[in-house]
Order: C-alpha cells, then sequence, then structure tokens
C-alpha cells in the first residue's frame, strides 16, 4: 500500500509505533538512517530532518555539514526484526540542502530525476534484481570468518543445502515488508545463494534492492551467520553478481528491446566503475560466467547481455557485469539514461554473439571489445566519458575518481 503522509502519521498512532527510522545512502550504495520518535514526523515531513553531512563520506565537510532528510511516505513497512510492541518502521528519504535545494550527490534524487525525463517521450523503465550472497560462519567470539556455511552446489537441496532454512526465513520476512520474492536456490560456490524478487518500476527495485541486503544480513546474523554481497569472496570460487533486468515500455507499444540492448552496450564501459567499483570486482570479470567481453546474445549466460526466453510484457534484457556492491540507485540511473539514448538515437545491436565466450577460440575474441579489466581503467574510461559528466555530477565523479 502506497501512504500519504497524513496517512503515515495516523497509521503510527494506530499500530503502537514508537520509533521511526529514516533511510538514505551514500554515494556507494551503503544504506544508513537515523531514528526519530513519532513525535517528529510532522516536522520530518514539513520541514526535514537535519544530519550531520560531514560525517557521511561524499556528503561534505564541516564548512557545509547540515543536510536535511525528507520521507517518502509511499516507502512506509514495518521492520519485521524488531519487536511486535512498541514498533519500528522505516522509510526512505531525498537529501536536500537546508534551503530546500535538492543534494546533488542523493543518487536516490538521481534515480528519480532519470525516470522523469525517460516519461517525457512517453517511455516506462521495469526492472528486476538478482543478488547473490555468501554465507559464511562466525567463530566463537562472533567474529567474522570465510568458512563456507555448506559444500554444497547450483540448487541442491538439503541436508547438503543448508542455507535451506536461511533462504525461507528471509523470503518470509521481504514478504512482510512488501518484497515479493520469485525464486531462491543455492549458488554454485560452497555457501553461495541466490534470492530473486518481482519485477518493478525502477525506484521501487532499487529500494528493494537496498532493503534486501539489509534482511539478509540481518537474517544470517540472527542464524549466527554472516552474509558477504563482495564480487569475489572466495578467489577460487564464483564471484558474486548483480544481475539486472531491464525491460522498456513505449506509449505507442513499440519494441524498444533492440535499441535499449544497443543503448547499454554503446555505453557499458563508461559505466563499469559504477557497476563494478572495487578492486576485487575485476578479479570476478571474465571468470564462472561472469561476463568480460561486450557482447549480447539471446539466453545465452557467456554474454554481457542476454535476452532470456520468455514472451511478451516478461521479455526483457539481462546485464550480467554488475556487482553487489553497486549502488543501485546509480546503477538505474545510468541504465536508463544508456536505454534512452539508444531509443532517441534509433540505434540497433550488432549481430549476437551465439557462442560460449568461454570455449570460443582466438579469432572470435580479437573481434570483440572488452569491458575494462580493472578500477583504475574503468575510472580512467568514466572521467573521458560525456555520457557520464552529462548524467553524474561532477562531485560523484570526483569521489569515485578517487577510488585509486
Amino acid at each position: 500500500m502506497k501512504y500519504s503522509a497524513q496517512e503515515v502519521i495516523q497509521f503510527i498512532r494506530e499500530e503502537d509505533v514508537k520509533f521511526v527510522r529514516l533511510a538514505f545512502c551514500d554515494i556507494f550504495g551503503k544504506q544508513k538512517n537515523i531514528s526519530i520518535m513519532p513525535s517528529e514526523l510532522p516536522r520530518a515531513f514539513e520541514y526535514g530532518i537535519a544530519i550531520d553531512a560531514s560525517a557521511i563520506k561524499g556528503f561534505g565537510d564541516e564548512t557545509r555539514s547540515d543536510l536535511f532528510l525528507h520521507p517518502d511516505p509511499s516507502t512506509l513497512t514495518f521492520l519485521p526484526w524488531r519487536p511486535e510492541h512498541g514498533r519500528v518502521i522505516r522509510m526512505f528519504c531525498s537529501v536536500s540542502y537546508p534551503d530546500g535545494r535538492p543534494f546533488e550527490c542523493d543518487t536516490r534524487s538521481l534515480l528519480i530525476q532519470a525516470i522523469r525525463e525517460a516519461k517525457a517521450p512517453g517511455v516506462e523503465f521495469s526492472f528486476g534484481a538478482e543478488l547473490e550472497f555468501y554465507l559464511f560462519k562466525l567463530d566463537e567470539n562472533g567474529n567474522q570468518t570465510h568458512i563456507p556455511y555448506d559444500t554444497a552446489g547450483y540448487m541442491d537441496i538439503a541436508p547438503e543445502d543448508k542455507g535451506e532454512n536461511v533462504r525461507r526465513e528471509i523470503c518470509l520476512m521481504l514478504e512482510q515488508m512488501g518484497i515479493y520474492p520469485e525464486s531462491s536456490h543455492h549458488e554454485e560456490g560452497p555457501g553461495q545463494n541466490e534470492i530473486d524478487f518481482r519485477y518493478a518500476d525502477a525506484l521501487s527495485t532499487a529500494d528493494n534492492t537496498m532493503t534486501f541486503q539489509t534482511v539478509v544480513k540481518t537474517v544470517a546474523f540472527r542464524n549466527g551467520l554472516w552474509a558477504d554481497f563482495s564480487p569475489k569472496p572466495l578467489l577460487d570460487k564464483p564471484g558474486n553478481g548483480f544481475h539486472i533486468n531491464m525491460s522498456a515500455k513505449s506509449a505507442t507499444g513499440e519494441d524498444l528491446l533492440p535499441h535499449l540492448i544497443a543503448g547499454i552496450l554503446t555505453h557499458i564501459s563508461d559505466m563499469t566503475a559504477f557497476l563494478n567499483p572495487t578492486d576485487a570486482s575485476y578479479t570476478r570479470l571474465g571468470n564462472n560466467k561472469a561476463p568480460l567481453y561486450i557482447s549480447w546474445s539471446d539466453e545465452n549466460r557467456s554474454q554481457l547481455v542476454r535476452v532470456p526466453a520468455a514472451l511478451g510484457e516478461y521479455r526483457r534484457a539481462e546485464l550480467r557485469s554488475p556487482d553487489p556492491l553497486a549502488n543501485p540507485y546509480l546503477a538505474f540511473t545510468l541504465l536508463i539514461y544508456a536505454g534512452l539514448s539508444g531509443i532517441a538515437n534509433r540505434w540497433l545491436p550488432p549481430e549476437p554473439v551465439n557462442t560460449n565466450l568461454y570455449k570460443a577460440d582466438a579469432d572470435v575474441l580479437q573481434r570483440l571489445k572488452k569491458l575494462p579489466t580493472s578500477l583504475g581503467e574503468a575510472i580512467y574510461v568514466m572521467k573521458n566519458s560525456e555520457f557520464i559528466k552529462k548524467h553524474i555530477p561532477q562531485a560523484i565523479i570526483d569521489m569515485y575518481g578517487d577510488k585509486i
């Protein structure tokens, strides 16, 4: 249910809500929050709640340290792991300067602006997210280890798959929060799991991606485990992917998927520093079904972009290069603008590469361009990209560029 501000205020009076968490994320996609009492909510909706931005990387320094959080009432949800009595709710927020101007490094607001720009020519984007994660054991002192929770393989079942009950608990908790999983299973790596949730609009899917990671980590900890979303937790095992499914709908009913794919392939190298934002990201690419070459095909999981077998409204493009450390708001923002470029320019993708690139001959591979093969290379491409400069604030470009 989508609530209004007044409905949220009425809701907390009726449902024994004692704490309100205002959530947002930094430019790198790390979720933050501040907890306020329900009595402060009218002020939050009217004026915003001040935070010390100087303590958040990329949000400012001591000379301009005040920013304001403005809760989005439509994102209201309970936190099911908190007590039933004296309940806790959470809302995602936009961020502004004290004078009301939008804060340019608020990546959620950047995505909202991209969605608005897509609607102007009558284009509506939908997204689906598939995130992989490892479950590792904690030691006797509750510290993290890299000992996998099990040694099961792809789609194995219990008792080899020890993560079955953990995934079940995650899915049930997500449902309580209004996020509906479609499938869950054990992945290829030891202790590696995947849960996919239902297709939605871009903003809802980005919000759900942030919520998903919080729920996974919370449930894992409740079970004496920790969840690792990093791109390559074990060097000799499969990495964690953040596979992004995407489709575009035209008001005229035109098939926009070819133009969407062409736009993504054209701008993918420019975006890679944001989609794969750590050094470890590049140890994953090119191995264990993670792509390295800029290519596409139907169904083929060795490609950067594949079009899964589906009909009608379920037809979509799946981008396989991003990893879960990407900021989903930035990732979806850039993919929307890349898709709009392809649509506006009527670009068409190159011929599909209908071969297994992990076993392809050298003469096939040498005809294909590669993704950036290191974070340094990806940042160099990003800094020199007119596409990135057009759509991403310079402050964010500089912060990502400072990572090397």
